[in-house]
């Protein structure tokens, strides 16, 4: 039988993983993935992701592939799949794709959103998919600030100093095409410095650096507090280094929406 290259949209809550890749005793995305394909296929099976996201980060729309001789319809992998996982994890769709598809090395762009709940008070419901910050927060500036950060530039002060690529020797420089700040206030703040409510920071590029969204997010919140003027952020980007950068926001915050391949190279995710 002739092997065929499945492809995977999968959505996940990441609050009770490791994050994507496996690890020893610890559950993982991966490894429930594997199990479970593995399952239904009758042959052990190992998926390769697109993004190993961090333990408590989220996806509505990482990407997976596994070869299999299985002549189960490429659509209809999704549905047998989602009834072997577990609830807080699904498969949105599935098709066969080209054999030398790799959700790694093909261009695509990715798309990641950060939710930050500003209030006085944590919303006990919103606790594990938005980042609580009791400041109020000038979504005007961190507006300004991201501008700054949009187009290629050199991301060292936005990487966490383990990442893989600079450890070995990589280029930072990264291409963002946009960042988008969207802002649902509820009531100006007493001390008139911003306003409460939700912000979503959504990020799209080719490509990033080890938690630098995360360092990008925290950075603009500092800008969002008042701590940093919006034009500091190109002081923070041409110092290439990761201690002149805000904290890394909390993962629970973070999603990974999509990533959008070329079609024509035979991965069209969206």
């Amino acid at each position: 039988m002739a092997v065929r290259r499945i492809m995977l949209t999968i959505a996940y809550d990441g609050t009770a993983y490791c994050g994507w890749q496996l690890q020893p005793g610890a559950r993982s995305i991966e490894g429930e993935l594997n199990r479970a394909v593995s399952s239904l296929t009758g042959r052990e099976t190992r998926v390769t992701g697109a993004s190993r996201t961090d333990s408590g980060v989220h996806a509505m729309g990482n990407v997976a592939v596994f070869d299999t001789e299985s002549m189960i319809p490429g659509e209809k992998f999704a549905f047998a799949l989602n009834q072997r996982l577990p609830e807080d994890i699904r498969i949105v769709s599935s098709r066969e794709t080209a054999l030398d598809f790799h959700p790694r090395k093909a261009d695509c762009i990715k798309t990641y959103r950060y939710s930050i709940m500003s209030a006085r008070i944590e919303d006990p419901l919103r606790r594990l998919y938005t980042h609580f910050c009791y400041y109020p927060l000038n979504a005007e500036d961190m507006r300004e600030a991201a501008k700054l950060l949009v187009g290629v530039h050199d991301f060292t002060s936005y990487a966490n100093p383990d990442s893989q690529v600079l450890l070995e020797g990589g280029s930072a420089v990264r291409e963002i095409y946009s960042i988008d700040i969207e802002w649902e206030h509820d009531r100006e703040s007493p001390k008139k410095r911003g306003y409460y409510g939700l912000i979503t920071v959504t990020i799209r590029g080719s490509g990033f650096l080890y938690n630098m969204v995360r360092i990008i997010v925290g950075t603009l919140l500092r800008v969002g507090t008042g701590l940093y003027p919006p034009s500091h952020v190109s002081e923070i980007t041409e110092a290439k280094d990761r201690q002149a950068a805000g904290p890394t926001a909390p993962a629970r915050g973070l999603c990974l929406m999509s990533l959008d391949y070329d079609d024509t190279k035979g991965g069209n995710a969206s």
